[in-house]
């Protein structure tokens, strides 16, 4: 006969075996428990944030605005890495052999995600396959500048100047195959002047063009904003679609009869692929909700806030280098 005790039991399940179910249960819950008490929340550590190129660059400088306040927002360091060399392949390959914990990330640009897969033969990565978008930081377009020694006051005179002198003009560059060098050779192509590059590496481009040992560039207007609010440069065009705000009344290239001229330079954030989405996530909303307080900075030194989804990143990413893969290409640029 079943006693009272026992009056609650399910058939078939006798005390002993009620007792082992429960303690069998009593352990997976038990054992279930520490996983997410061991999971810390990100950031609970360092962030490591790679930049490619020298400290003191519009890359450098853009970086190092927005870890700023992600380090103030997510409680936790993010600091700068600066490994310049290999036309920002050496940084951006460190990163790709870094583990992909959201522990090191890249602030990268247009070079090195979008122009050097066909500049360098033997890459030992694929920068769109081995990073994931994060999100953009900036569009910073290219100006063309000339020295005031130029008697060109206008883009219009400046074209007209280039084809009168052919082989007299010298521009320079940070480097062959950079955005600075491709722009200027799109635009010698299209007008049909014959000037001659000479590529440097980092600032002394710039410092030559100074001194008038150059004649014109295309450079990135965080790096000449100053110098032609000074007047030693001579800001003539802006190589996007759209006019800059932060140089108004300067014409775009395509406006003044080059249709569909863009070569400017982007940037943005990039992990290690197979970084958790969540991770990916949180620092995708942190910059968004970053970019609108840095916006009246960042323009007026030149850049573009930009923002958006890490889809649409990758998408945009995706769509430079199938367009710098044919520039590449038909300019024949290799490194040095």
């Amino acid at each position: 006969m079943m006693t009272s005790s026992n009056a609650s039991i399910p058939p078939g399940m006798q005390p002993g075996r009620r007792r082992l179910v429960c303690a069998a249960a009593i352990v997976a819950c038990g054992a279930g428990a520490p996983v997410f008490a061991q999971t810390p929340a990100y950031p609970a550590k360092p962030v490591r944030v790679v930049v490619a190129f020298t400290a003191g660059g519009t890359t450098d400088i853009l970086a190092r605005a927005v870890t700023q306040q992600l380090s103030e927002r997510l409680k936790q360091p993010f600091v700068i890495d600066n490994k310049p060399g290999g036309g920002g392949n050496i940084g951006t390959e460190n990163v790709v052999r870094s583990a992909p914990d959201g522990y090191t990330l890249i602030v990268n640009s247009v070079g090195p995600m979008a122009v050097n897969q066909t500049l360098y033969k033997n890459l030992s990565y694929d920068p769109l396959k081995d990073l994931v978008p994060v999100v953009q930081i900036a569009d910073v377009p290219n100006v063309l500048v000339v020295h005031p020694s130029v008697p060109a006051k206008s883009f219009e005179e400046f074209i007209a100047y280039a084809k009168a002198n052919p082989g007299k003009l010298s521009y320079g560059s940070t480097g062959v195959g950079t955005s600075s060098h491709l722009s200027s050779y799109m635009l010698s192509q299209r007008i049909g002047a014959d000037t001659l590059h000479i590529p440097y590496k980092g600032a002394n481009a710039l410092n030559d063009l100074l001194a008038g040992r150059l004649q014109f560039m295309f450079a990135t207007i965080p790096s000449v904003i100053s110098h032609i609010r000074a007047g030693k440069l001579r800001a003539l065009a802006v190589s996007s679609l759209g006019p800059s705000r932060s140089l108004p009344g300067v014409p775009t290239v395509a406006e003044k009869g080059f249709p569909g001229f863009s070569a400017g330079s982007w940037f943005g954030f990039f992990a290690p692929k197979g970084t958790p989405e969540p991770v990916i996530a949180l620092l995708n909303k942190t910059v968004n909700d970053i970019l609108p307080s840095l916006e009246e900075q960042m323009v007026r030194e030149g850049a573009d806030p930009v923002g958006g989804t890490a889809a649409q990143f990758g998408q945009f990413t995706q769509k430079e280098y199938k367009k710098w893969k044919v520039i590449v290409r038909e300019s024949g640029a290799t490194p040095e």
